[in-house]
């Protein structure tokens, strides 16, 4: 019985980049055997246990077999004649096939450092065909690992497509596809991600609502880069330069969809693509299984991001039916949120991504203007119900008024 460092840890350790979680595979051994030695089983699918004292896992090492479709289709062996090689080899990438011994040395029988010193995203085999989960995890890779160099490999990339054009990334799950999508956009350049998936054709089948983007043309003069699909990740990249906040980056890359559905008849103009987005936002959510909070942000910054774009041209009446509509005054966390995104969209065009966005900050001041009004000096000069309701909307009305003539005579003013 031999224990190994395996997959993640190992190749982060060469790679030099920080890693918390170690995985280890136990070469020789049975259920049994590990279970004699304090071990926990925890696997449902194949044998995994939690060591007696660290609790990380430890696999025996192990063969699969492709059964059926998707990801789930596979039977395992894991016996003690499977050896380490065995293991590695049923592994995606070559860099995730290399094993560390006791005495820190690497064991990499498919390359893996060499594609480290290349810069490569390369599969162990052609195994790699059997798992579709793996165009997800290889994309993801090339957002994490983009700042070092790292690109797909070209022979890789024809896997991923050859997966997608036969259907195998259709049996997907779409909480797994959630999963991989949640991670990739926590990473350092999560457009990467966007851009492997379409590289490969995976973003039509997975995201057709984002991949509709791509070719459809803008206003230069508002979008120097023309290309609604180049925008959106440009404001995707805004976003990860802002904030580690998922949710936001989520939000982000969705905010336009609704020009995907813009007839071309119309183009480069994009009228009411805000109302039309709303439905796109729903169901892809939905069908993805998108948590609620990212849901609720998304479709707020995509009905609502350009009235904070024209905040200082809003008359004090729209400022304030924008405030009630994004529900800032209940959830002003949230509406922080969306001021991002759309700072993150003004900022993601050609020459404009170190533009300053005034209209942020506009549009805190004015939400802390209405939130200096003391509800409970309303209630106790007896105001109640819809009059209630209708005191405290004149007030604010009258502290934005105030507020928009100010913010105009303070700009107006010489320096």
């Amino acid at each position: 019985m031999k224990t190994y460092l395996v997959g993640g840890a190992v190749r982060d350790k060469l790679l030099g980049y920080p890693f918390h979680e170690k995985d280890w595979v136990v070469v020789g051994a049975t259920p049994e055997i590990m279970e004699q030695q304090g071990f926990t089983p925890v696997g449902k699918d194949f044998p995994v246990f939690l060591h007696p004292r660290t609790k990380e896992e430890y696999a025996l090492a192990r063969t699969e077999r492709k059964t059926g479709r998707g990801y789930a289709g596979f039977s395992f062996y894991c016996g003690e004649d499977v050896t380490l090689e065995d293991d590695l080899i049923r592994r995606d990438l070559t860099i995730n096939a290399m094993a560390e011994d006791e005495n820190g040395l690497v064991i990499d029988p498919y390359g893996g450092q060499q594609d480290i010193a290349n810069k490569k995203l390369r599969h162990v085999s052609n195994a790699f065909l059997e798992d579709p989960v793996r165009i997800l995890r290889i994309a993801r890779f090339a957002a994490r690992y983009h700042h070092f160099g790292f690109t797909i490999a070209d022979e890789t990339n024809a896997l991923m497509r050859e997966m997608v054009n036969n259907g195998e990334v259709d049996h997907l799950v779409s909480e797994r596809v959630w999963k991989e999508m949640e991670r990739a956009l926590g990473e350092a350049a999560p457009d990467i991600f966007i851009q492997s998936l379409r590289d490969c054709g995976a973003l039509a089948r997975l995201f057709p609502e984002i991949d509709a983007l791509f070719g459809v043309p803008q206003t230069a003069i508002h979008h120097p880069e023309i290309d609604t699909g180049i925008h959106t990740l440009m404001s995707l990249q805004q976003a990860a330069k802002m904030t580690n906040n998922i949710c936001i980056r989520f939000a982000t890359l969705l905010h336009d969809l609704g020009k995907g559905t813009t007839p071309k008849d119309e183009w480069p103009r994009h009228i009411a693509h805000e109302e039309r987005s709303i439905s796109l936002v729903k169901n892809l959510c939905e069908r993805i299984a998108a948590p609620k909070d990212y849901k609720e942000l998304a479709l707020i910054v995509a009905q609502w991001h350009t009235h904070c774009h024209r905040a200082l041209e809003l008359k004090p009446a729209t400022l304030l039916r924008t405030l009630q509509l994004t529900d800032a005054f209940r959830r002003p966390e949230r509406f922080d949120q969306f001021l991002m995104c759309s700072e993150a969209d003004a900022r993601g065009r050609t020459g404009f991504e170190n533009r300053d966005y005034p209209q942020a900050n506009y549009f805190r001041g004015a939400l802390a203007e209405c939130q200096g009004i003391n509800a409970k000096e309303i209630s106790e000069r007896g105001f109640i119900g819809k009059e209630f309701g209708d005191e405290i909307n004149r007030l604010r009305l009258t502290a934005l008024t105030d507020y928009k003539n100010n913010f105009n005579a303070n700009k107006s003013e010489p320096s």
